[in-house]
């Protein structure tokens, strides 16, 4: 086997952290299900966990950069102590050790091997159709999750909703929006992704976006509207309704209220994350009869002699 370093693109003073990311993107890359139609993907796969083995494991890391192991993790031969008997127990004439590989009952069969050479990769290996071993990456080599948009009304988002959402795959589900979702917010579904031999399910990713209202406007947990007033309305004041999400509210006026003054209504915004309720703020727009008002124009000339002012004066 390459030395494992090598086989990683790693230097050999890599921290464990950049040899962690080396092997989760080449494990990724070389995945056999993701390279079906390529052969030499298990080959390239299965190098790539022996070599993680050795350098992504501390202490063998060490004994490898000390010579103490070989690429593989066996043991360097370095010499008999005591000038003893090279045909020990478990030694080649050569002195090098060997192994008798037995299946059945009793005997260590090709899963031993594995667990011996992969370590955990090898005890997470199975049999597969035909004799072939089907590997589980723990999730590494991967990536199962699908992600899907979803677009709710801000009344849904305040109250909740469950709604049918289409995956890519055409299956259908009905989901639960929590009430209080917010713009941007991912919901999670555990093992509802894609699925693979050898691998858990993936999760499926909800994006959530607020579709625009038709005159609220959102500001973090708070809501803007304009409300519009008439003429008589900012000079003679009165009650005017209000619409919020729970339902219209009546709205006192003063006189003399001019156009763009904003009011503060408590609680009647959006559910906040950590509990409580966000505000709505109303701001006043004076709108003008439609069309031309003979009688408006001749009271309002009347009252311009009479009463002039200047509203500019500051610009």
């Amino acid at each position: 086997m390459r030395d494992p370093y090598e086989v990683l693109g790693v230097p050999r003073g890599a921290s464990a952290a950049a040899i962690k990311s080396a092997y989760r993107k080449l494990a990724k890359k070389h995945h056999p299900d993701a390279n079906k139609n390529d052969p030499k993907s298990q080959a390239r796969f299965s190098e790539l966990n022996s070599a993680n083995e050795i350098i992504g494991d501390e202490a063998k890391r060490k004994q490898f950069d000390r010579g103490e192991i070989d690429a593989e993790g066996k043991p360097r031969f370095q010499g008999f102590p005591g000038g003893g008997d090279p045909r020990g127990r478990g030694a080649s004439p050569g002195g090098f050790e060997t192994h008798t590989f037995r299946s059945g009952p009793g005997g260590g069969g090709f899963e031993d091997i594995l667990n011996s050479m992969f370590g955990a990769a090898g005890r997470s290996a199975r049999p597969g159709p035909g004799g072939a071993f089907e590997f589980d990456s723990g999730g590494i080599g991967l990536d199962l999750d699908l992600s899907v948009a979803m677009t709710v009304s801000l009344e849904e988002a305040v109250n909740g909703v469950e709604k049918r959402v289409r995956l890519p795959s055409g299956k259908e589900l009905n989901v639960k929006i929590p009430a209080g979702v917010i713009a941007g917010q991912q919901i999670r579904l555990k093992g509802q992704g894609e699925t693979a031999p050898g691998h858990r399910p993936g999760d499926l990713l909800i994006t959530v976006s607020v579709a625009p209202h038709a005159f609220f406007k959102v500001d973090g947990s708070d809501l803007r509207v304009d409300l519009p007033i008439t003429l008589y309305e900012a000079v003679l004041g009165g009650k005017v309704r209000v619409p919020t999400l729970g339902g219209a509210v009546e709205l006192s006026i003063p006189k003399n209220t001019s156009s763009g003054r904003t009011f503060r209504l408590k609680g009647k915004g959006m559910p906040k994350p950590g509990g409580g309720t966000g505000d709505l703020f109303v701001t006043t727009r004076i709108m003008l009869p439609d069309g031309n008002d003979s009688a408006l124009e001749a009271l309002m000339q009347k009252w311009r002699d009479g009463h002039p002012y200047h509203p500019r004066s500051e610009l």
